[in-house]
């Protein structure tokens, strides 16, 4: 078996990361036309374009692996089949949990490397390409509204521990990509809602431990009630001083950054700072669990391979099976995009949205393969 496993595991891995190279190649072919458009604009040239596609990459192989599982495997069981190959296995004393335990093998190696590209290589070169395109064209990051940015905080005692003792709306015109703020204005209330500040100040840039320094900063502080006009107003500008805060330069980043493609650890810290703030988590709770279950999806895709193996050449030829095999994964990641936007919209768990569409063609897998069994 170890002679068999070692063989099928070549077959199936080279078929698979022939896919993997031939997806890989179409879509950034398409990218790279999508980019034309932009080169000329600022400093942004052809080679900008061409790093700007190679640094998607990542992200595309986390998103493709499963249906390059699916392909590749199809391809190589069902070559195993045209040559009577599987037949000999199965005559060997190849038993269907066997072939089912090599396919396993193989498919957690596939696991890992999609968990690799997904936790960390995808996010960062992501990260990487917005920031170099924008460092080429000179440009700042786009914002969320016409009036920039805007972030939610908490005031606590000491700093970002102790007792909660007010709230802050941060408000950011513009971020640059080297993480410096422009047109920052803070808007700082205490526990009963009323306004007790608002802060101005031209530039910040952040010096670590949550901590960011204002420059050129304009302070109105209020006491008492500002919203029966007997309040008192004091005013004073300052050169600089520091603001500490929870909101970092990464917390920053995820409000620009697609959920989808950001890392578990960055999901599941923003979502806490959500719901501290007492903000909707719905999204990035959805995400941060497509983004643990994805990559045994392989393994489901692997296993709906499998039956293919079963059926002779004379029952369909080799090309009608793999179009079978893409026509799956597209199904597949229909369903999965269909069944994020459903579950949002119907507050669905977000455990149970993102384990769903697996576990339904994990079902359709085991079918297939008791009725080809059967027949």
């Amino acid at each position: 078996m170890r002679i068999l496993q070692r063989y099928i595991s070549i077959e199936v891995m080279s078929a698979v990361l022939f896919v993997l190279v031939a997806f890989l190649a179409l879509f950034g072919f398409f990218d790279l036309m999508g980019e034309l458009p932009e080169v000329g604009r600022g400093g942004y040239r052809l080679q900008h374009a061409f790093l700007y596609v190679l640094l998607g990459l990542p992200g595309y192989i986390y998103e493709l692996m499963p249906i390059a599982a699916l392909i590749g495997t199809i391809y190589a069981l069902a070559s195993f089949a045209s040559r009577s190959e599987f037949t000999i296995m199965r005559a060997s004393g190849m038993s269907t949990g066997m072939a089912g335990l090599a396919l396993a093998k193989i498919g957690l190696v596939f696991v890992f490397l999609t968990f690799l590209f997904g936790e960390f290589i995808a996010p960062a070169a992501s990260e990487m390409a917005q920031t170099y395109k924008l460092q080429a064209r000179g440009a700042s990051i786009s914002q969320e509204f016409r009036s920039g940015l805007w972030a939610k905080d908490v005031i606590r005692r000491n700093g970002v521990t102790g007792e909660q003792i007010g709230t802050r709306f941060i408000n950011v015109r513009e971020v640059k990509p080297n993480g410096q703020l422009i047109g920052v204005r803070l808007y700082e209330f205490d526990p009963t809602l009323r306004l007790t500040a608002i802060i101005r100040a031209d530039q910040a840039v952040f010096s670590g431990a949550n901590t960011w320094r204002l420059m050129q900063v304009t302070e109105n502080l209020f006491a008492g009630n500002v919203a029966d006009n007997s309040a008192a107003v004091q005013s004073r500008t300052l050169a600089s001083r520091d603001l500490v805060t929870e909101v970092t330069p990464d917390i920053l980043s995820v409000l620009f950054a697609d959920p989808d493609r950001m890392s578990a650890i960055d999901l599941s810290a923003y979502t806490r700072h959500l719901a501290e703030n007492k903000q909707s988590t719905a999204r990035y709770e959805l995400a941060f669990w497509k983004k643990v279950v994805y990559p045994f999806a392989v393994l489901v895709m692997m296993a709906l391979a499998l039956p293919f193996a079963y059926l002779h050449f004379r029952a369909g030829g080799l090309s009608l099976k793999i179009f079978i095999g893409i026509m799956i994964g597209v199904a597949f990641q229909l369903l999965n995009s269909l069944f994020s936007h459903v579950g949002l919209l119907n507050t669905w768990p977000a455990v149970s949205t993102a384990v769903l569409p697996s576990a339904l063609f994990l079902l359709l897998a085991i079918g297939s393969l008791l009725w080809v069994q059967r027949h």
